[in-house]
């Protein structure tokens, strides 16, 4: 893999979470996104913070986070992770 790919991975991303902070006694502030589907996207690799069996974290705009439901195994994304 060339060093330009290899900043960026494709993944196939469906339903999300948006956290958008925490209130005052530390409860978090979440939007949940029901979306049918997948739909790829191409996510740089340091945006990614971790790596679930069930999501993936991202940061996002403003100091958010969004947990996203992924289609593709978790073991081919760790591996394209850790190369």
């Amino acid at each position: 893999m060339d060093k330009m790919n290899s900043k960026f991975i494709e993944l196939s991303l469906g339903s999300h979470i948006i956290s958008h902070g925490y209130e005052i006694n530390n409860k978090e502030i979440t939007e949940a996104i029901n979306v049918e589907g997948f739909s790829k996207k191409i996510i740089a690799i340091s945006r990614i913070k971790s790596l679930s069996e069930t999501y993936i974290l991202t940061d996002y705009a403003d100091g958010r986070w969004i947990y996203w439901e992924y289609e593709e195994a978790y073991d081919t994304i760790k591996k394209q992770l850790i190369k």
